[in-house]
């Protein structure tokens, strides 16, 4: 039985979410799912989320994953709500622990959070093989990105989190905490050791005006023509290339609404007396 992909695109964060099913279990998995959110009001919405929610539902399938290649700096995961909703369980890498050793100083949060990924239902090694329905999921490590993110191969696709975007875009930038350039050299040279046909799903696009966006690509495709890190292109070559371009490019919008959010599972930081939960903004401490 092949696995059966439906992709969903936020255009406000350029974020794809996955729903893979075994259509003769009636089972899924649903993949780093958006909760939308207005920085200007702290408001959160869910069109993005329903829109998944409503696929699985008329589908009749029974969620049993939400999994998350890792702690997004550019949407809040809608994991906690498509649980809520629909049951399932949901897992990350268990490096997350990492992140949320280095967030957890970064916005002072104090001991009813816990640095050990408890907030997660279950944490993911490298190379562990999670089953649903007839499928299987292996799970891949590609830091570099962060230290913490993990790839999913399911049959004769990857879904490789933010290591590769479309040949025109390149590859993830490396300088959030624990970031390295060199590590995710090795990171994508590992997924591109898959053979050629095998089909690549990315977790964002950010397209040039003249064309749509696009969320499968091959291994092939990216040997011949990734601008950043086709075949021929060396790690030195690589990371002196992302060094450079990293340093000029802006902190993410949602970076500190979605990181305490993400490390949390999805879950909004605790209420205070007043019934209200609060985001924290560090100030000139990024």
């Amino acid at each position: 039985m092949k696995a059966q992909i439906k992709s969903f695109f936020d255009k406000a964060t350029w974020t794809f979410t996955y729903v893979v099913s075994d259509p003769e279990a009636r089972v899924c998995i649903v993949i780093d799912p958006v909760l939308n959110y207005d920085p200007k009001s702290g408001r959160t919405l869910t069109q993005s989320a329903d829109q998944v929610l409503e696929y699985i539902t008329s589908n009749q399938l029974q969620l049993e994953w939400i999994l998350e290649t890792h702690a997004h700096a550019d949407h809040l995961t809608a994991a906690k709500y498509l649980q809520d909703m629909l049951g399932g369980k949901i897992a990350i890498g268990e490096k997350v622990q990492k992140i949320q050793g280095v967030f957890k100083g970064i916005f002072n949060l104090g001991d009813e959070f816990k640095a050990d990924g408890s907030q997660f239902d279950h944490l993911i090694k490298d190379g562990e093989n999670i089953s649903f329905g007839n499928l299987n999921i292996e799970s891949i490590a590609v830091p570099g990105h962060t230290p913490a993110c993990l790839a999913y191969k399911i049959d004769d696709a990857i879904f490789v989190g933010d290591t590769l975007f479309p040949s025109d875009v390149g590859t993830a930038r490396c300088d959030f905490p624990g970031g390295d350039a060199n590590t995710l050299y090795k990171s994508i040279k590992k997924i591109l050791s898959y053979p050629e046909s095998t089909n690549l799903y990315m977790c964002h696009d950010y397209p040039p005006t003249n064309r749509q966006v696009i969320g499968r690509t091959t291994v092939g495709e990216q040997r011949e023509n990734n601008i950043h890190i086709r075949d021929g292109v060396t790690e030195d070559a690589f990371v002196q290339m992302r060094k450079a371009r990293d340093a000029t490019l802006e902190v993410p919008v949602l970076l500190l609404p979605s990181i305490q959010v993400n490390i949390r599972a999805g879950a909004m930081p605790p209420k205070e007396d007043n019934g209200t939960s609060y985001m924290k903004i560090p100030i000139n401490l990024l």
